[in-house]
């Protein structure tokens, strides 16, 4: 199928092959018919499938052609000086609300459309003149748009179609009230395009609010992954992620890489140590300004900077034809996000490669991701990072319990003290009733019933201590010491008598 055969009006096919596209994708296929027939549109689809121009080709074209059945009224002559906004495109980052005004300006090149992009970290009074000169189409984030709503620097209540970009992301990103604050600045009646990766329940029910009747579009299922890229995964020591970075980075036939944190301050980081094994790199994250961002995109696409290291919100809108590498070096703690990041290379039916660094506390994650995508990720082993830890101690806990379930019941006391795995120190056994003032009294001195139990304590702890040094029992000790007590006391009895004699002799 072609172009021509989804009824695009010229002046936009010509700015399509100003773009280069010479055929239409899948999701543009199914989506542009149903959007120029004035439905509703749910579509379900990945980054890099050409969802854009899905959906910006066939607004380009009806908000054209209301133009020329509006023109030559004496209303619309004096309107044409002060536009109404009449398609707001909503998008969860920066990057990604520049890309679509981009592309959107080239697809409308040979046509009266405006656009302009409204985003937050560059300056608002540059778009508070572009929204003053009137734009047709606004691309915006809704932190910015919000801000000028606020201001009351714009006017929502002519919009007719309304695009809700990546919704997923922007519930991710905790936008969900500030996009449902702005709708309600909208019309009730109008046309709505919502595009989502994921379907999780918040973005579901927004789906049953705003959609009418819609017609579902989805290519590629959320849970799969593009064949075309080759996956591997190397499972690492703890620390030796920079390590091995730097070593893959030594082989020069990686011409561009995306490396994926976790952190802005891990992006930071990897950049930093990046640099000092003389590899160009740039980070991408929150915390920079909108130009620097823009520059270090624009340095990447360029080739002038061989890694651009980014944090997931950051990359979106990430769009380069010639990344030939994607590498997690954190694992994301998402199942799709892996599949959104892998998605970046392999693009326009191109190959592409996706390396995976996986420490002991990231199985988990490694384990969640290979369930959602229904294939195992192959292990690379052959490096000198390798992670022993984890499968040692793993192998050695399977076999302790293998050896309990298995020996039972009384084989357990037979075997010999070196073999029996070693005891938990445990709290010592309650003593009886009897002896429970025993310790309490051990250092009272007088006569009477306390005196007694010091008696009896002092004899037990003796008694106790002949049994741990395996002498005779406590009965048995007892009389032997009575005998040798009665024997000594004899002898000093005949002693003193005998002295007795001999003085009343002299």
């Amino acid at each position: 199928m072609t172009f021509q055969e989804l009824n695009i009006i010229p002046p936009i096919l010509e700015g399509l092959k100003k773009a280069n596209y010479s055929k239409p994708t899948p999701i543009q296929e199914q989506s542009i018919p149903a959007v120029l027939a004035g439905r509703d549109l749910l579509g379900c689809a990945q980054t890099g499938t050409g969802k854009t121009a899905a959906f910006s080709v066939p607004i380009i074209q009806l908000l054209s052609e209301a133009n020329q059945v509006k023109q030559g009224s004496p209303a619309n002559k004096k309107a044409k000086s002060a536009r109404a906004i009449r398609s707001l495109i909503l998008s969860p980052t920066r990057e990604l609300a520049i890309q679509i005004s981009d592309n959107i300006k080239v697809y409308s090149s040979y046509t009266d459309i405006r656009s302009t992009a409204i985003v937050g970290g560059v300056s608002q009074r540059v778009q508070e003149r572009a929204l003053q000169q009137g734009a047709d189409i606004v691309i915006a984030t809704p932190g910015r748009l919000m801000d000028l709503v606020n201001q009351k620097q714009i006017d929502l209540s002519m919009v007719e179609i309304l695009v809700l970009d990546e919704a997923d992301r922007m519930l991710d990103m905790g936008f969900i009230h500030d996009v449902k604050r702005i709708i309600a600045k909208m019309p009730n009646k109008k046309q709505t395009l919502f595009f989502s990766a994921t379907m999780p329940p918040e973005i579901v029910k927004m789906v049953q609010t705003l959609l009418v009747n819609p017609v579902k579009v989805e290519i590629t299922p959320v849970s799969s992954t593009v064949d075309r890229i080759q996956q591997s995964v190397y499972l690492l020591e703890k620390g030796k992620k920079q390590s091995m970075l730097n070593l893959i980075l030594q082989d020069q036939t990686i011409a561009s890489a995306l490396v994926f944190t976790r952190t802005k301050r891990g992006a930071d980081r990897v950049t930093r140590d990046l640099a000092k094994v003389n590899v160009t790199a740039q980070a991408i994250h929150g915390n920079k300004s909108q130009n620097e961002r823009q520059r270090a995109l624009n340095n990447f696409k360029s080739g002038v900077t061989r890694v651009l290291v980014a944090t997931d919100i950051a990359a979106r809108g990430i769009d380069v034809e010639e990344l030939t590498h994607v590498i997690n070096f954190n694992l994301p703690n998402i199942p799709e996000t892996y599949v959104h990041r892998i998605g970046r290379t392999g693009r326009a039916g191109k190959s592409g490669m996706a390396i995976s660094f996986c420490e002991q506390d990231e199985l988990p994650f490694l384990k969640d991701i290979e369930k959602v995508i229904k294939k195992s990720i192959p292990e690379v082993k052959d490096h000198p990072y390798p992670l022993t830890s984890m499968p040692v101690f793993a192998q050695q806990l399977s076999s302790t319990k293998q050896a309990s379930r298995t020996s039972g019941g009384r084989s357990g006391s037979h075997r010999s003290a070196a073999d029996r795995p070693g005891k938990s120190k445990t709290n010592p056994a309650r003593k009886p009733k009897s002896e429970w003032f025993t310790k309490r009294d051990k250092g009272t001195s007088g006569g009477g019933k306390s005196g007694e139990r010091h008696s009896n304590g002092s004899r037990s702890a003796r008694s106790e201590q002949s049994h741990a040094k395996g002498g005779p029992s406590s009965g048995a000790a007892r009389k032997a010491e009575h005998s040798k007590t009665n024997s000594r006391s004899s002898v000093q009895g005949s002693q003193r008598r005998a002295k007795t004699h001999s003085n009343q002799a002299n």
